[in-house]
């Protein structure tokens, strides 16, 4: 697995967005969640999203998923604007893939019934299913886990288990919302060389976003806070702790790494 290493930056030879959203302004019943926002995502870049509750983060995913339309602006995929394509189409034709807080899997089901389930869906061919999900089972180290009922692993087991069938799809773009939410320090290092590693060896763009500011920040090239509905700060983790604005409407001048 891999070393994950404070402030870990990988510098890019050239910035080339896979992802954009230009433009963007949401509204919920008047109120506005969204404003303006611009914000480009690079090619196997490992990017964090922090910010209080209710500053739009998890509104971001939904945006990009296509669950949510935004009130205006523009989402761009691989240089192709996907605004109005669906969800489903969005997923597929882009290969997003989309690890939620909560749930993900069939509670009744095995940890394999799971990983079938999904495979299902997206791999036609058997042959192709099978050596899939033997792929992911090996990656993860899940075999001792396979004939266990979903609902009785443990918390990071069914955060292993639900990156896992985002996987089954070999997605360019993989969103995490809060994965290090109530996981003990031992647990949370694991998804952290889970996600080092779903850049440095499967080439995935990674979007994170967390509450855990330390433990995000440990993973990530690069950071974005955001507050009333804008992007306040970007940069590299050394960066972000440091940035007046951020400390003002995020960290708090007592925030450390350490």
């Amino acid at each position: 697995m891999a070393l994950i290493k404070k402030f870990r930056i990988k510098k890019f030879k050239e910035n080339e967005p896979v992802l954009k959203l230009e433009k963007i302004s949401m509204f919920f019943n008047k109120r506005q969640i969204l404003s303006n926002l611009d914000l480009a995502i690079n090619k196997q870049e490992i990017l964090g999203m922090l910010g209080p509750n209710g500053v739009g983060k998890s509104t971001i995913f939904n945006i990009i998923t296509g669950l949510k339309s935004p009130s205006f602006g523009k989402v761009i995929i691989n240089k192709i604007d996907c605004t109005n394509i669906p969800i489903y189409e969005r997923a597929t034709k882009f290969n997003i893939g989309y690890v939620p807080q909560y749930g993900g899997f069939i509670q009744d089901l095995t940890l394999l019934e799971n990983l079938k389930l999904v495979a299902e869906i997206h791999i036609k061919d058997k042959e192709n299913r099978k050596i899939k999900i033997e792929k992911i089972i090996s990656q993860f180290e899940l075999e001792p886990l396979l004939q266990i009922k979903s609902k009785h692993l443990s918390g990071g087991q069914k955060k292993k288990l639900v990156i896992a069938m985002a996987l089954i799809n070999d997605p360019n773009i993989l969103l995490l919302d809060e994965p290090f939410a109530a996981l003990d320090i031992l647990t949370i290092k694991m998804l952290q060389e889970i996600i080092v590693n779903l850049q440095s060896l499967d080439k995935i763009t990674v979007v994170v976003c967390d509450h855990q500011a330390r433990d995000l920040l440990s993973c990530v090239d690069r950071a974005i806070v955001l507050s009333d509905g804008k992007i306040i700060a970007s940069g590299s983790p050394d960066e972000i702790i440091k940035d007046s604005g951020a400390k003002t409407a995020y960290f708090g001048d007592e925030f450390k790494i350490n």
